[in-house]
């Protein structure tokens, strides 16, 4: 074993190399490994070697799936908080570390149990693998159901954990505070709480999907997480035949959480939809962010590059709902954010803080809203100029004439493509000549959901769907179709990730004309074809000939031209 493990990037290890990288790692505050996988070392070769030296067998994830965790002995939320997990093998157990030298991991576990257990060493991106395959079945939510009586509703909320949520002596407590973990874990945007005939369905949305989570089963306990909510929201819990909005936080993990809450009356009581907003997650995701981390094409990027570092005018971005689109913006903005310009953004909400940015907050009941208060961003001498979202007539002319006087705007529209922008101005009244005289160009997104790279393969759908999908059967062979199976990396959805596709409109002379002259649209698509414009289907389309994406997806996500 030691001489298949001797390779010029993996030499073999001793105990004094293995004290002085335990010093290192000490010393930087991060884990040994951490510091080995620096080096060089391989995971396999690397667990290999501290295996040898702490005389401890390793575990490999092909091993783990044929073991059955020991969840009756060492529940899920103690195995998760401590970082290990026990599995039953044969007639003995077996304890997996992905720590060797935490002495008090070694403590702890020599206290916990009363009988013998085999240790065995785990690579920690195997032990999270792990963890994340079985929370699909472990959720907090099934820990709470079977369980506890009716308490009386508490207002006031705590840092949630597993640890927690399991200690809290309401029912209904436990159970809105365990969806709210769950769906946070799960790295939801939405949650939704629809109430049927005498039960409440809780669905998550993932990645841009609804995905069924379960049911509560009890008319009068679906009525008290409704209420619940209300509660945690400060709205009002006698009223229920009016919609109400609200907002709460939370801590998880000692992250704060936002929650915006829609609560509207149904036929059988009332709907809650939870939108989360974990601005730390969204701060980390977007730290140094670049329209490269976004996934459009190298095309597209020069594109929108181009648009948003012209010195004046107007940089439209369009799209539905959770499309992607202020953060585009946002990455557009800080690539041309280089100290020497005065950039002010009003937005609704701010969801992450711009470095060297002025960010101003909607704030409707005090009177700020979109137009008062881009009208005082004009007097307050920028350059350039982001608008959360034109949403009428007003906000629409003053864009316009702050585009038309010298500054550079960057703002979104819902409309589902390019050419419907140029509708939805028409019927805000704005007049055609001053839009596309401060129009450069319009952008509009979607985002596209990618194949998990765990359980993807290669599938070819059937002809019948080939040819539905506008795909001639004889160029079938240009496409990489694959399709994903689900597997624990993926919550068993078959994806995991997603990639913005963009469809771009740059104006020129020719294509101004015809929108002043209130062409046609399918003139302005060939004009805009003739100019380079690739339409969302030809986006989509490419990432299922590149294997990125399935067919259905593509389907899913854009219309069949």
């Amino acid at each position: 074993m030691e001489t298949s493990l001797q390779t010029t990037n993996n030499p073999i290890l001793d105990l004094n190399q293995l004290a002085g990288i335990r010093r290192k790692a000490a010393a930087q505050g991060v884990s040994v490994i951490q510091i080995l996988e620096e080096e060089g070392y391989s995971p396999d070769t690397l667990m290999q070697q501290l295996g040898r030296l702490m005389h401890m067998p390793v575990l490999e994830m092909k091993a783990i799936h044929t073991l059955q965790p020991a969840f009756d002995i060492l529940p899920f939320a103690e195995a998760l908080a401590h970082e290990c997990v026990l599995f039953h093998r044969d007639r003995q157990l077996v304890f997996a570390i992905s720590n060797p030298f935490s002495g008090k991991l070694r403590s702890w576990a020599e206290e916990r149990f009363d009988r013998a257990v085999e240790w065995h060493l785990v690579h920690p991106a195997d032990l999270s693998a792990f963890f994340t395959q079985q929370e699909k079945t472990m959720r907090a939510m099934d820990q709470v159901l079977p369980s506890a009586e009716l308490g009386n509703i508490q207002s006031g909320v705590e840092d949630l954990s597993l640890k927690s949520i399991n200690e809290g002596t309401s029912q209904v407590v436990r159970l809105v505070h365990s969806t709210l973990y769950d769906a946070h874990k799960s790295q939801a945007s939405d949650i939704h709480l629809e109430m049927t005939i005498g039960a409440l369905s809780i669905k998550y949305r993932i990645d841009g999907v609804l995905t069924h989570i379960g049911v509560i089963q009890g008319g009068d306990l679906a009525e008290q997480v409704i209420s619940r909510i209300k509660v945690m929201s400060e709205l009002d819990i006698a009223e229920r035949r009016v919609p109400q909005d609200g907002r709460f936080k939370i801590s998880i993990q000692g992250r704060e959480i936002d929650f915006r809450v829609s609560i509207m009356p149904s036929i059988f009581g009332e709907d809650a939809v939870l939108r989360i907003l974990d601005r730390q997650a969204l701060s980390d995701q977007l730290e140094g962010l670049t329209l490269n981390q976004l996934g459009f094409s190298q095309s597209a990027i020069a594109s929108i590059r181009r648009l948003s570092s012209e010195p004046y005018g107007m940089l439209l971005v369009t799209g539905p709902t959770g499309s992607g689109k202020t953060t585009s913006l946002y990455a557009a903005i800080s690539e041309v954010n280089k100290g020497n310009d005065k950039i002010i953004t009003i937005e609704d909400p701010i969801e992450y803080q711009l470095p060297g940015v002025l960010q101003i907050p909607v704030n409707e009941k005090k009177g700020l809203t979109f137009a008062r208060g881009l009208r005082s961003i004009l007097r307050h001498d920028p350059d350039k100029i982001m608008v959360g979202e034109i949403r009428d007539a007003e906000t629409a002319q003053i864009a316009i004439q702050a585009a038309l006087t010298g500054h550079l705007v960057f703002t979104t529209v819902h409309a589902n493509n390019v050419f419907d922008v140029i509708g939805r101005f028409s019927h805000m009244g704005v007049d055609p000549y001053s839009f596309v005289s401060a129009l450069n160009g319009i952008v509009a997104q979607r985002l596209v959901r990618l194949l998990c790279s765990h359980c993807a393969v290669d599938e070819r759908p059937d002809d019948g769907l080939i040819e539905e999908s506008g795909i001639p059967l004889d160029q079938a062979h240009l496409y990489h179709f694959r399709s994903g199976k689900g597997c624990g990396q993926c919550r068993g959805s078959g994806y995991r990730g997603r990639n913005a596709i963009a469809e771009i409109l740059l104006l020129n002379d020719a294509i101004r004309e015809l929108i002043v002259a209130q062409e046609p649209i399918r003139r302005i698509k060939e004009a805009a074809r003739d100019n380079g414009t690739r339409f969302l289907r030809e986006a989509a389309l490419d990432m299922v000939k590149q294997g990125l994406t399935s067919l259905e997806e593509a389907n899913r996500v854009t219309i069949v031209a």
